[in-house]
């Protein structure tokens, strides 16, 4: 072990319960990474040690105490800065939102407190989590920490980054079009798009669209296990939080953590490069074919076979600009000068769209899940490249080509994380070494409808497989690089939009 930040969250776990590891140390441990590796990549942005020290403290009280401890109990967490901290700046990445400090925490942040976190500060997001390029006129842009030159995608790229730098075991993620699976794929680590409704939201201004899921990121899969166990959970205030009168449906001991095995051999697994019309670069494909050859090798039977996903981009992108048009109509009217430019393209985009053009994405959406209905009765579990190109500079806002064919929106480059959102199915980024750029590499794995904890066991055997594999395991960035590097801020661009 070289420093107690790099134990996964379940190692730390262990120790903290066997009075092995003080929360003190650890979280002493993560704020002297922040402190040496911060300024190169801008992860960690609002912070509030003496309130992280007070409740790491109290943390070690309970531990000596003896008293029951929760899941999380001791461990950093970092909070995207989507997402309200008591007591804690929460910016939204937007001006108009620069010195918020909420009152109370939003009902994900409380229920990790209640199994034990610690929060450790915020994470960098894209201003409302527009885009998958970690910028804002806040805080500035996040780096990647392979290379600080190069996006960290997003919208959850402060968590990714901080996970991969070892600035905290677990960190908070959210997804519409793959905003957790995409950072995670960039910068080297797990992140989980669970099913609808299992993570429960209060703030969904749509309440009934499934797009938007909150997730756990995490350094492994059991971590990511382990965090999501925590934040299963029900909430009357969500409407997609399901519950039976009387009997708990979610949130169960044992569902989600600790993983059980599952056999490989006997599932028939489904390889699928681009959906059948996702954008992805030559490069992505040729490295995604070398790592299905390797997977393939683990199950019963394999096969390319792609769901259908016709339609799916018209649809997502209406249904996306009236979650848009909902939150953030008002902002662009009253006050454009502090609306960042996806923001402003989104509403404007929404506002172009009709009732007729809504009501034919959701039928669509409708169509697309029952084509995948009938997929998964032949497959148990689809792999694809998580995201469509290798990481690119963050100067550019978004990819506006892909070898050198044009992309529809500027999110268009994320259709393979958005196909799964349309169906409602689980997915999670698995990192699997890197590209043939120097870049993390991510391996997305999909399961079927309410496969929530088969994705986790599957993505769990397949880390296990590579895991001393030195091509195919977890990359890790070079910290000491980090270390001696300038600050991203002071990069051209690195603040502001331009």
């Amino acid at each position: 072990m070289s420093e107690p930040c790099d134990l996964t969250a379940l190692e730390a776990r262990r120790l903290i319960g066997r009075r092995a590891l003080s929360p003190v140390e650890l979280l002493e441990s993560c704020l002297r990474r922040i402190g040496e590796v911060n300024h190169a990549v801008n992860a960690m942005v609002a912070m509030d040690e003496p309130a992280a020290r007070a409740a790491a403290r109290a943390a070690e009280a309970a531990v000596m105490k003896g008293e029951p401890l929760g899941l999380l109990h001791g461990l950093p967490v970092g909070i995207k800065d989507l997402e309200e901290t008591k007591g804690l700046r929460t910016t939204y990445g937007s001006p108009i939102f620069a010195d918020f400090v909420p009152d109370a925490d939003c009902g994900m942040v409380a229920n990790l407190r209640r199994a034990g976190a610690v929060v450790i500060g915020k994470t960098n997001t894209p201003e409302f989590g527009a885009g998958a390029n970690t910028r804002n006129a806040v805080y500035g842009v996040t780096g990647n920490p392979f290379d600080p030159a190069k996006s960290a995608a997003g919208s959850s790229g402060g968590s990714g980054v901080a996970l991969a730098c070892g600035m905290a075991p677990i960190c908070s993620g959210s997804d519409t079009g793959g905003s957790l699976r995409n950072p995670a794929a960039f910068n080297g680590i797990v992140g989980f798009r669970p099913s609808p409704g299992v993570v429960p939201s209060e703030k969904r201004g749509h309440g009934w669209s499934g797009l938007p899921v909150l997730g756990p990121m995490a350094r492994t899969v059991a971590d990511t296990a382990l965090m999501f166990a925590a934040m299963a959970s029900d909430d009357a205030s969500d409407p997609l939080a399901y519950t039976l009168h009387g009997e708990a449906v979610r949130g169960v001991p044992g569902r989600y953590h600790p993983l059980q095995p599952v056999d490989l051999a006997s599932l028939r697994l489904a390889v699928s490069v681009d959906f059948g019309q996702a954008p992805v670069e030559k490069h992505i494909r040729e490295v995604f074919a070398g790592r299905a050859q390797a997977v393939a090798r683990l199950f019963g039977a394999a096969e390319e076979a792609d769901p259908d996903c016709r339609g799916g981009d018209e649809a997502f992108e209406v249904l996306r600009a009236m979650l848009f048009l909902a939150a953030h109509a008002q902002k662009v009217r009253e006050r454009p000068q502090d609306v960042g430019p996806n923001v402003r393209a989104n509403v404007e985009e929404g506002l172009r769209y009709t009732l007729e053009d809504a009501a034919r994405a959701a039928a669509a959406q409708t169509r697309l899940y029952r084509a995948w209905q009938h997929f998964f009765a032949r497959h148990d579990v689809l792999i694809t490249p998580a995201i469509t190109v290798s990481p690119r500079p963050w100067k550019e806002l978004y990819p506006a080509e892909i070898d050198g064919k044009p992309t529809r929106t500027y999110f268009h480059w994320l259709a393979c994380a958005y196909y799964p959102t349309l169906a409602g199915h689980p997915a999670i980024s698995l990192p699997m070494g890197l590209d043939r750029l120097g870049m993390p590499f991510g391996l997305q794995i999909v399961g079927p409808r309410g496969g929530d904890a088969l994705v986790l066991r599957v993505a769990a055997a397949i880390e296990e497989a590579f895991a001393h594999d030195p091509v195919l395991r977890r990359p890790v960035p070079d910290l000491a690089a980090l270390r001696a590097a300038p600050p991203i801020k002071a990069m051209p661009g690195a603040v502001g939009w331009d």
